[in-house]
């Protein structure tokens, strides 16, 4: 009788961890390769940053720092729903009148009907969600291209503005909570806390998939790089907060004005609830690998229809919640909220902050970035005395700019095969 040895399975291999050269390496071949991600962005954000601290030492003053936070709020919030749609390849014109719709609907509630800031709130996102919706049943139900469709609802929804707003009314927003998101600080102490939940947040996530991937086997990062990354957003957020701490009011005897302002861990929160959702879900991925190639999407299984339809909710449900922080900053909706360069600003937010206009690539850190590049831009010329045309020109060239750099990465990313 023949006796079969039993070969005994040892313990998966492990994958050597690379160090920091080959880290580096690696990185630099990817960005050769096309894969430049939100570098550029970056890259223009620091230079102008440091630009207008040059030409107008006010820039950098902690009243003007906070004052970047508020102005660019309302464009970042539109610009981190436009993302969803832009990963898929879409676009939506109608957001910022949709924003408008939405505020509108907001103080109309608050202010004409009486009732209290929650339910104005719930009502302003319930339109949001309900626009979102139908445009998103008109592009994957009925086949019309996204473009035809919001670009109706972008007149529609500015005659609808005018409707609610009685033609060119005006409707303040007197409720303490609604002004308090983007006219009012947090304490320092709660500041400083919130910066430190953070940053023990973030540790925790980085660390701990670290561990997951080495005990899998899998290729990961050096811990001194995850270590790297946890340090560059402490430093980060301890900078910011500190600067945001420091007293800004002229005359302290009559009003203290320091903090961070509400709106900014409201932008935070948003930003790692869809963060996740694009990265750490089975959703997230599905919006990818539409974005990527729809018609394989829907021959893996992935209902195609359902994730166009669903981006559009997010979008016009962003696009709520920045009518609404629009609407506190301004105390009051007028017929122009959500309108003139709102959209042009979160649409080209978005792009410059590094999501393709051809789909499959993009994350909602993208919109933070191209915000803030939107809002520096429009600050700091506004500092220097530069016309709302040269800003417009100004922006409209970075955009430009943004537009070529993705287009060309693509290409090398294609002749290279990374793509």
């Amino acid at each position: 009788m023949t006796t079969t040895a039993v070969k005994k399975e040892g313990p998966a291999a492990v994958a050597p961890a690379p160090t920091v050269g080959t880290h580096l390496s690696n990185y630099l071949r990817r960005v050769r390769g096309g894969d430049i991600g939100a570098l550029p962005a970056v890259i223009m954000l620091l230079a102008l940053a440091a630009g207008f601290s040059i030409a107008r030492p006010t820039f950098f003053t902690a009243g003007n720092f906070a004052n970047l936070f508020t102005q660019g709020a309302a464009v970042t919030l539109i610009a981190m729903g436009l993302v969803f749609v832009l990963l898929l390849g879409e676009i939506d014109l109608s957001a910022g009148f949709a924003s408008g719709v939405c505020a509108a609907i907001l103080a109309n509630v608050v202010t004409e009907l009486g009732y209290p800031w929650y339910v104005a709130v719930l009502a302003a996102v319930a339109t949001g969600l309900a626009i979102g919706t139908g445009l998103g049943l008109l592009v994957a139900k009925v086949g019309i291209p996204s473009f035809v469709v919001t670009l109706a609802g972008f007149l529609a929804f500015q005659g609808i503005v005018l409707m609610l707003m009685k033609e060119g009314s005006n409707i303040s927003v007197r409720d303490d909570v609604l002004l308090a998101i983007a006219n009012r600080n947090l304490s320092p102490a709660l500041g400083w806390a919130l910066a430190a939940v953070a940053v023990a947040g973030y540790a925790a996530a980085q660390l701990l998939r670290h561990r997951n991937r080495v005990a899998r086997g899998l290729l990961t990062d050096p811990i001194a790089v995850v270590l790297a990354r946890i340090a560059g957003l402490a430093v980060i957020l301890g900078a910011a907060v500190y600067v945001l701490n420091l007293e800004r009011s002229r005359n302290v005897l009559v009003v203290s004005l320091k903090g961070v302002p509400i709106v900014v861990p409201i932008i935070a929160l948003l930003l790692v609830v869809w963060t996740f959702v694009l990265q750490r879900t089975s959703y997230g991925r599905h919006v990818y690998a539409v974005g990527g190639n729809a018609e394989a999407a829907r021959r893996a299984g992935i209902n195609v229809d359902r994730i166009r339809i669903s981006v559009f909710v997010i979008c016009s449900t962003m696009a709520a919640i920045g009518g609404i922080v629009a609407a506190s900053r301004a105390n009051s909706v007028d017929p122009n909220t959500g309108g003139s360069n709102v959209l042009l600003y979160a649409v080209g937010a978005a792009v410059i902050g590094g999501t393709s206009l051809f789909g499959g690539k993009g994350r909602v850190l993208d919109a933070v970035l191209g915000g803030a590049v939107v809002a520096v831009i429009d600050n700091g010329m506004g500092l220097m005395g530069y016309s709302s045309g040269v800003k417009y020109v100004v922006t409209g060239v970075v955009l430009l700019a943004a537009a070529t750099i993705d287009a060309l990465s693509r290409r090398r990313a294609a002749a290279t095969g990374t793509r």
